[in-house]
């Protein structure tokens, strides 16, 4: 029963990307950069893949942050989970990454999605990996919190639970929580940590985010 009820779910979502889709989809050029780069240079097999919206996106010297690990950083700026599942076969399947962390669910929140439709995407996502990358550890980063969302903070929170809950139920997965290093004693997002449209994160965010993904990283 489980099993059809995700089929079903899939194969809705999957329905209803390819229906919304265009001649041009949504950041069908960072696909075309990313293949480029990759033609020139192809990534090495089993590293570790970050993929996601712009927290990761902008995060250019992510390799810096962890020497003594290859990683590929797959983000591209305003996606949705929707996009990271329309092009999961373009930048995540082809790699064959031995560990993959992902960013998403932020933009779907701010976009309208319901927090039982990021969790419903999260799956699809994470099932689809587990298919085409069977042996690949998945590790969620939770959805952040900033002084731009601050409205949104109460669906996060409910989002990362759920998410989280899931995770627990699944072999091979890490649920990396960054919401409550990011926040003042206060409950509230460091306003310090971030840049002026005080969404994205400076310096001291990645500093965060480094300490708390670190010892999920696999050698």
């Amino acid at each position: 029963m489980k099993k059809r009820l995700f089929l079903a779910c899939i194969t809705f979502l999957l329905i209803n990307i390819s229906l919304a889709q265009t001649a041009f989809p949504p950041f069908a050029n960072d696909i075309l950069r990313f293949k480029k780069q990759d033609s020139i240079v192809p990534p090495v097999k089993n590293a570790i893949l970050f993929v996601g919206s712009s927290s990761f996106a902008k995060w250019k010297d992510v390799a810096d942050y962890f020497p003594g690990y290859i990683i590929v950083n797959r983000g591209f700026g305003g996606s949705t989970l929707l996009d990271v599942i329309r092009y999961a076969y373009d930048i995540i399947v082809p790699y064959q990454p031995k560990q993959v962390f992902i960013y998403a669910g932020d933009n779907d929140l701010a976009e309208g999605a319901s927090v039982a439709e990021v969790v419903t995407r999260l799956k699809t996502l994470f099932q689809l990996i587990r298919i085409n990358v069977p042996n690949a550890t998945m590790d969620y980063i939770s959805i952040k919190p900033s002084p731009s969302r601050e409205n949104l903070m109460p669906k996060m929170k409910e989002a990362n639970k759920q998410i989280e809950a899931f995770l627990k139920t699944q072999k091979n997965t890490g649920f990396i929580n960054v919401f409550s290093p990011m926040l003042n004693a206060d409950g509230k997002p460091k306003p310090e940590i971030f840049v002026e449209d005080r969404l994205h994160m400076n310096a001291d965010g990645y500093a965060i985010w480094k300490k708390t993904i670190l010892p999920y990283l696999k050698k």
